[in-house]
This record gives C-alpha cells, sequence and structure tokens, in this order.
C-alpha cells in the first residue's frame, strides 16, 4: 500500500480578504476533489490571506499509478488557478505488502 501527498502553496497577489481566499480555496478544491478523487484541505496558512496552502492526499496499491495521478493532478491545480504557485512537492510513503 502507498500513500501519496502533494503539497502546493499559492501567493494570493491582491487578496486582502478571508472570503477572496475561500473562493479561491474552494473552487480548487472543488475541481480536484471531482476530477480525480482525492482527499484535499488547507493546511498551515490559515491565518494569513496572502498565502494559500493545500494537501492532496490518495491511497494505492500501485506507485507508478499513485504518482501519476499527483502528477496530473499538480498540472491541473496549475492551470485551473490563476494565482502564482510557488511551491509545489510530491511525496510516496508505504511499500508493497506481501
Amino acid at each position: 500500500m502507498f500513500i501519496g501527498i502533494l503539497g502546493v502553496e499559492y501567493m494570493l497577489h491582491g487578496n486582502e480578504s478571508l472570503k477572496d481566499k475561500r473562493r479561491v480555496a474552494n473552487s480548487l478544491k472543488q475541481k480536484v476533489r471531482t476530477k480525480f478523487n482525492v482527499s484535499i484541505a488547507e493546511v498551515g496558512t490559515e491565518e494569513n490571506m496572502g498565502r494559500l496552502a493545500l494537501a492532496v492526499v490518495s491511497v494505492s496499491n500501485d506507485k507508478r499509478h499513485l504518482e501519476s495521478r499527483l502528477t496530473k493532478c499538480l498540472s491541473m491545480m496549475e492551470a485551473a488557478c490563476d494565482e502564482e504557485m510557488i511551491y509545489s512537492d510530491i511525496e510516496i510513503m508505504g511499500s508493497e505488502m506481501p
């Protein structure tokens, strides 16, 4: 079993309110959930109106499939959001089951 985590962070230029930040976050989260059937949540930047950090998590029995899913998810998140993505990282944990 493998667990994959995709972390992304956006710089929200010109964002001055929680409402604007939530609009961006909710739009991205809905698109990602609908297309890839993964878990996604805002992490660590709740108090900062100028940044948005999201974590995407998925589980699979096939490491290559999981890497492919998260890579496609990252590509879609880059294309679907007008905000500047300043960080992204994919981490795969786990091992083959005996």
